[in-house]
């Protein structure tokens, strides 16, 4: 019988919005998973990728599988991924897990349906490189900070009203009809809403700098003066612009829901849904693709026409875009996220530290565990041998297989375990 519960070593992507050093979750797990590896102070740690993505396949860590991939391993024993999910995805594992620590604002994009990645891989495939949905989860594990979806409108139309510059850009056309929208006609306020939205995103842009940079001037001028800026979300907005000078992202803040998770906290990303990440650390899966479409803070391809287009203008709260985890009533140690797809699931295990032994139960579906608090002795009938687990440990796991941990942490243990529940 081919292993079957093995170690990986993952990929890490250094991209400039990463934190730096060991002030980057990314950066503690690699530096706690493995004493050898040696952390640049200077350097970014964004992306730790576990799972078989082209330009990131963990490296599986098992002498008995010398030098494999874990796409070349999945391809060759496609079985280890479960037959339901084996025959969905095409013998592919179909999320791709990540941990992120995020510094700077990382890009307004949403992410299009099946229908339209066909069709912009079709158009555009050096933009749009595969024809697959992506669909994304994040977990806080510090304080995580967001946008995502388009606030109320009553918080929209205050903007329009509080900041000049913005409504310069709008229009007082487009910006009246959005104040006179009313709740009992959705459809007519999402039409309004993209109607804002769309001019913003195609103002011209030395317009648009013009008024970003005395939106700038005024904002900083009222906080010297110990001003309260809060009706012009002015601590965020000088924030932006000092990461992104002179980006029409900017002024997305007063469309979009500022979202702020607490540890364990999720936000789900489904198709269309506008968000950028600001600041934080989380766990994120994700469908496996790379179809982004982007519209401002950030340095890669633009798509502002596709952006508007695809965008869903149903405003809501930032409450409602807190994810809820459901404890399971079959162990209530593991709280499940379990998203309107079928790409991928996760569950968040919390272990006591009065339990010595516990099980990591099997699963029809293949699983990656990741170990982010705690230590622990893992044992199991389809690994090569005995399997210390410690802070920064990520494990494969076979469907239909379990593993026994022995722990041995004082404060129990905290891990993530990615998987796909069809």
């Amino acid at each position: 019988f081919p292993p079957a519960v093995f170690p990986l070593s993952c990929v890490v992507q250094n991209y400039a919005w990463g934190k730096v050093g060991l002030e980057s979750e990314v950066a503690k797990l690699l530096a706690s998973g493995d004493p050898l590896v040696q952390i640049q102070p200077d350097q970014t740690y964004a992306e730790l990728w576990m799972g078989t993505h082209p330009r990131g396949d963990a490296l599986i860590r098992d002498n008995r599988i010398p030098q494999k991939t874990l796409g070349q391993w999945i391809a060759d024993n496609p079985a280890c991924l479960g037959a339901k999910v084996k025959d969905a995805f095409q013998g592919d594992l179909p999320f791709l897990f990540k941990v992120l620590s995020v510094n700077t604002a990382l890009s307004v994009q949403a992410h299009p349906n099946k229908e339209l990645a066909a069709k912009l891989h079709a158009q555009f495939p050096e933009h749009y490189p595969d024809a697959n949905h992506k669909p994304e989860m994040a977990i806080a594990l510090t304080p995580f900070e967001g946008l995502c979806g388009f606030r109320p409108v009553e918080e929209i139309v205050s903007f329009l009203q509080n900041v000049p510059e913005l409504r310069a850009l709008i229009g007082e056309v487009a910006a009246e009809q959005l104040e006179r929208s009313g709740s009992d006609d959705p459809r007519g306020v999402s039409a309004a809403l993209r109607v804002c939205f769309t001019r913003l995103m195609k103002s011209e842009k030395k317009f648009f700098v013009d008024q970003l940079n005395m939106l700038v001037k005024r904002i900083s001028q009222e906080a010297a003066e110990g001003k309260d800026t809060s009706g012009s979300n002015g601590d965020l907005l000088l924030r932006l612009h000092s990461q992104y000078p002179g980006d029409i992202g900017c002024f997305t803040i007063y469309f979009l829901n500022v979202v702020r998770l607490e540890p364990g906290e999720a936000m789900f990303l489904g198709a269309n849904e506008p968000h950028a990440y600001l600041h934080g650390d989380c766990v994120e899966i994700m469908a496996c693709s790379d179809n982004t479409v982007r519209a401002g803070l950030t340095p890669k391809f633009i798509d502002v026409l596709t952006l508007c287009e695809m965008l869903n203008y149903t405003p809501a709260p930032s409450s409602s875009k807190i994810f809820p985890a459901v404890q399971s009533q079959l162990d209530p140690n593991v709280y499940l996220y379990d998203p309107p797809v079928p790409d991928f699931a996760i569950m968040r295990i919390e272990i006591p530290a009065s339990i010595k032994l516990y099980l990591i139960s099997a699963m029809e579906s293949a699983s990656i565990l990741l170990v982010i608090q705690g230590t622990a002795v893992g044992t199991s009938t389809a690994a090569a041998s005995e399997m210390s687990l410690r802070r920064g440990s990520v494990l494969f796991i076979s469907a239909n297989e379990s593993m026994s941990l022995h722990l041995s942490s004082p404060d129990g243990m905290l891990l993530f375990r990615a998987c796909c529940l069809l």
